[in-house]
């Protein structure tokens, strides 16, 4: 059973930049491990360290496309290159529930970072991965997908989930 659990919104860690990750090590696939559970428990498919209370530069995705699990973990992930066609998406997040935006992305990234074994890798990513990947990735700079609507709609948006929280 894991140790960690969602942080919901509001929180000061949402604004805050997570830390890399220095050594690929048990601890650090231990905390994946974990993270990868919770984000299985709460039926979502990608999750930022700062999700779950963690300032280390680490996200999993699974997007359990057709019913299948195919668990991606990126440590120290790097979007190297991006597409100049944007793709305009409806994002949410486990954190900030019961309220989504439609936000425009790059529709192709390439992104390196290190696997569980600490190796270099490079992902070449389109559509919903692309989208996924940089909603993540974006938590480890403490940026929330609603950094990119405008003060009036982010704003509209929170104080609704404020409420149905209230309310539940």
């Amino acid at each position: 059973m894991t140790k960690l659990s969602l942080i919901i919104a509001p929180d000061p860690i949402f604004s805050q930049c997570a830390e890399p990750v220095t050594l690929v090590d048990d601890a650090v696939r231990h905390l994946i491990s974990e993270m990868f559970e919770v984000l299985y428990r709460e039926e979502g498919v990608g999750l930022g360290a700062n999700m779950v209370g963690l300032l280390k530069r680490i996200i999993v995705i699974d997007l359990q496309e057709g019913g299948l699990k195919t668990p991606l973990a990126m440590i120290n992930p790097e979007i190297i290159s991006s597409s100049d066609e944007m793709q305009a998406r409806e994002e949410a997040s486990l954190s900030f529930p019961g309220i989504h935006g439609r936000i425009s992305r790059p529709k192709s990234i390439e992104v390196r970072y290190l696997d569980q074994q600490g190796t270099s890798q490079s992902l070449r990513a389109e559509g919903w991965l692309a989208t996924v990947i940089q909603h993540e990735r974006d938590y480890l700079d403490g940026i929330v997908y609603l950094d990119y609507l405008s003060k009036m709609k982010r704003n509209m948006l929170i104080k609704k989930m404020l409420k149905q929280l209230k309310d539940s």
